[in-house]
C-alpha cells in the first residue's frame, strides 16, 4: 500500500483504459467445486496440486477433505499445507515453498480467506524469484468475503511483524471458484466482517485513481447487495443462496483490473494495513473500525468529482438525499456505522490493546508523512476509535 500524499485527487475522468488481469475464469454456484476444480486443472494443464489453507479450516471443518477427495479422484493431489496464520507470517511462506517443491506440485489450490490466498501468491512469487522461470499458477477457493482472489498483490508479515507486499500480474489466481456451500463452516464474525471488508473495497473504489466509470457502477451494485444480504445472512446463516449472492457482491467489490500503473485503494485501507499485522487485528475488523469515519472525512477531502460518486451511493441504497453532496456522504458514513452495529461488529482499538501513544505513529505511517494536511484529522479519527 503506497502512502497517501495528497488531500485531493481525481479518481477518474472521460479518458482512461481498462484491461482484465491474468484471471482466466470464475465459476460460481452452490456445489460447483465438484466440476469446476477438475475443469480448471485441465484447462491450465496442471498435474499435481498443493492445497494451501489455514489450520482452523483444516482441523475443524471437512472443507479441505472435500477438496482433497476431488483432487485424488482426478489423480491431481500432491499434498496439503496448513501452516498459514493470520496476516500470512513469512515463516509460513518459506515452509509452504518447501512443501510445494517436496510435493512435486505444479499448481496451488488455495482454500480459505485472504491469508492463504495471499500466502499462495507469496509462495509462487518466491519460487519464481528462486528459479527465474515462469510463474506457477493458483486456483483460489475463497470461504470468506475478503476478495483477495481478485488482486495481483500479496501482503505478508515479515520477521519484524511489518506487513510487506509483492506484486506481479502473473500472481492473480488463474481461476476462482465461488461455492457458497463451502462457506457454511466459516465463523459468523469472520464471514460478516469480511463482508464489511468487501464494502470497504467498493466504497473506496469510488474514489480510487484509474478506475473506469463502468466499474464504479459495479461497486454501487456491490454496496447495495452487501447492505441487503449481510443482515439476511446474519439472520439465517444456513441460507446458501444468500451466501452465494454475497460471494458475487464480493467479486463486484474488487473487480479484476490491470491498471496502467498502481493505484492505492484509499485511506481506510491504508489505516487497516498499519493496524492489522502490527496489532493482530483481522482485516475485516479493521474495515469495521475505519471505513465509516474515513467516509465522513471524505465529505470534504476528496475532489468535486469524487464527492459526487460517493454522494450518489445513497440512490442505490434507497436512502433519500439529504440536500447536498456533503450531507449525503455523511449520511453514507452513518449508514455504514449502523450496518456494522447491526451486524454485531462494533469494536474499539482498546479491545485490541492498541496503545494510545501509537496513534500519531499509525496516522503518519498511513499517510506517509506527518505534514500531510489530513494528518490531524486522521489522528482524531484514531483517537475516537478507543
Amino acid at each position: 500500500m503506497s502512502a497517501l500524499s495528497t488531500t485531493v485527487h481525481e479518481s477518474s475522468d472521460l479518458t482512461g483504459s481498462y484491461a482484465y488481469t491474468e484471471l482466466k475464469q470464475v465459476y460460481y454456484g452452490p456445489g460447483i467445486v465438484e466440476t469446476a476444480l477438475p475443469t480448471l486443472l485441465q484447462k491450465l494443464g496442471a498435474k499435481k496440486a498443493l492445497v494451501v489453507t489455514g489450520k482452523s479450516l483444516h482441523d475443524k471443518t471437512d472443507v479441505i477433505k472435500q477438496i482433497e477427495a476431488i483432487l485424488r479422484k482426478h489423480d491431481a493431489y500432491g499434498d496439503v499445507f496448513y501452516e498459514i496464520g493470520e496476516h500470512a507470517p513469512v515463516a509460513g511462506i518459506k515452509n509452504g515453498l518447501q512443501k510445494f517443491k517436496d510435493a512435486g506440485a505444479d499448481i496451488i489450490v488455495a482454500v480459505g480467506g485472504g491469508s492463504p490466498i495471499d500466502a499462495s501468491k507469496a509462495i509462487l512469487y518466491n519460487l519464481q524469484q528462486e528459479t527465474g522461470g515462469e510463474f506457477h499458477r493458483q486456483i483460489a477457493i475463497p470461504t470468506t468475503l475478503s476478495a483477495a482472489e481478485y488482486t495481483v498483490g500479496a501482503g505478508f508479515t515479515n520477521e519484524q511483524g511489518v506487513k510487506v507486499a509483492v506484486s506481479d500480474q502473473k500472481l492473480a489466481p488463474a481461476g476462482v471458484i465461488l461455492d457458497a456451500k463451502l462457506t457454511l463452516a466459516t465463523p459468523e464474525r469472520l464471514w460478516l466482517s469480511t463482508g464489511i471488508r468487501a464494502l470497504d473495497h467498493a466504497v473506496e473504489g469510488l474514489y480510487r485513481a484509474l478506475i473506469p466509470p463502468p466499474l464504479k457502477y459495479l461497486f454501487y451494485a456491490s454496496i447495495a447487495d452487501l447492505f441487503k444480504y449481510l443482515p439476511q445472512s446474519k439472520a439465517n446463516p444456513q441460507d446458501v443462496d444468500v451466501r452465494q449472492k454475497l460471494q458475487i457482491a464480493s467479486w463486484m467489490s474488487l473487480w479484476p483490473i490491470k491498471p496502467e500503473r498502481y493505484s492505492a485503494l484509499g485511506l481506510s485501507h491504508a489505516l487497516g494495513h498499519k493496524l492489522g499485522a502490527a496489532y493482530g487485528i483481522p482485516h475485516g475488523i479493521t474495515s469495521c473500525l475505519t471505513l465509516a469515519p474515513v467516509v465522513a472525512l471524505q465529505a470534504t477531502a476528496v475532489s468535486v468529482e469524487d464527492r459526487k460518486w460517493l454522494a450518489d451511493t445513497l440512490f442505490y441504497l434507497r436512502i433519500p438525499s439529504q440536500g447536498s453532496e456533503e450531507k449525503d456522504i455523511l449520511a453514507l458514513s452513518e449508514a455504514i456505522a449502523k450496518l456494522v452495529e447491526d451486524l454485531g461488529l462494533r469494536t474499539t482499538l482498546a479491545q485490541y490493546k492498541v496503545p494510545q501513544e501509537d496513534v500519531t505513529k499509525i496516522a503518519e505511517k498511513a499517510l506517509g508523512k506527518s505534514d500531510n494536511p489530513l494528518y490531524p484529522k486522521v489522528v482524531r479519527i484514531l483517537e475516537n476509535l478507543y
